[in-house]
């Protein structure tokens, strides 16, 4: 028996709202597909209730961010900036579809790939990215949970400077706390104590912009900052499992000295990364072919269209 075509939303208050209004550009867009293929839309709160009582209704589910909890339930989210997103049946971004991809590095579109990434250093940074530099540190932008070995990470945040710190001997380390995470006197305790203990290492909150211009490299378990260093010509060793893994010097992969010894050396392909990336592997909703490429997201996941 065929499932009945309802699509329902589940978002949080003001997105919600933003939704049902027709106003959320890029969720306006997969509704008018949905609708166009005979679903109804509904948007709902995404509460504790409403979640669980997705799990048994009939039709389909959509969450923003959070994890699907059933079979016919996909989750969006943004590819690092607008208008850029992704639709996947899973919100962990190492499982996406662009995560199991592999770059084509020998089949890329140089002059339409560099004027792309051009066009987006200009707008997401102005001018900084045009002249960076290499002041002689490695910047290590912290997320949260300092002080946990999660499952998707090689080691705990406090760990991997350990290692940035052991491996590499000659460059100071900047560490940055996340100005929207809020931080344990725990984790705050041992990272003071390290930062007493190695005159190399700093520690700081926020200043991305202004660190991404100036580093040599970045390390991280799977931050965005680490993204947006490519468009900064800045190379990355990862930590952690993350959907833009492929031009980053990986420790899974790698193992930890090998990594953040490679890591610094490397030249790889911004302008043709980021193009794949979000021209090609993501869904680029300012684009005029955004709703073919939701209806064959949604196709990929085998929902009737």
């Amino acid at each position: 028996m065929s499932r009945q075509r309802i699509l329902r939303f589940y978002l949080d208050d003001g997105m919600r709202q933003s939704a049902a209004a027709g106003q959320h550009n890029f969720i306006a867009k997969i509704a008018g597909v949905a609708q166009n293929a005979g679903y109804r839309v509904d948007y709902c709160q995404n509460s504790a209730t409403e979640r669980a009582k997705s799990a048994h209704r009939r039709g389909y589910s959509m969450f923003h961010m959070d994890g699907p909890l059933r079979d016919h339930a996909l989750t969006i989210r943004r590819a690092y900036h607008y208008p850029f997103w992704a639709i996947e049946p899973s919100a962990r971004r190492w499982e996406w579809r662009v995560a199991r991809a592999e770059f084509p590095t020998q089949d890329v579109p140089r002059k339409a790939a560099d004027r792309f990434y051009d066009f987006w250093r200009k707008r997401l940074f102005g001018s900084a990215p045009d002249c960076p530099t290499k002041e002689g540190f490695v910047y290590v932008p912290l997320q949260g949970r300092l002080l946990d070995h999660r499952s998707f990470q090689a080691c705990s945040p406090l760990d991997m400077l350990r290692a940035v710190l052991r491996h590499d001997t000659d460059r100071q380390i900047v560490t940055t706390l996340h100005p929207k995470e809020q931080y344990s006197p725990d984790e705050l305790s041992v990272l003071r104590h390290m930062a007493q203990t190695h005159p190399r290492l700093h520690v700081r909150t926020g200043e991305m912009q202004a660190m991404l211009q100036t580093c040599d490299y970045v390390v991280t378990q799977n931050s965005g900052v680490a993204f947006d260093g490519f468009f900064f010509a800045k190379p990355a060793v990862l930590f952690g499992q993350i959907d833009f893994h492929h031009i980053a010097a990986n420790v899974a992969d790698m193992g930890v000295e090998k990594a953040i010894r490679q890591g610094p050396l490397l030249v790889p392909d911004y302008a043709g990364y980021v193009h794949w990336f979000w021209q090609v592997m993501s869904i680029n909703a300012g684009r005029a072919d955004a709703d073919q490429q939701i209806q064959a997201a949604l196709s990929r996941a085998g929902w009737p269209m």
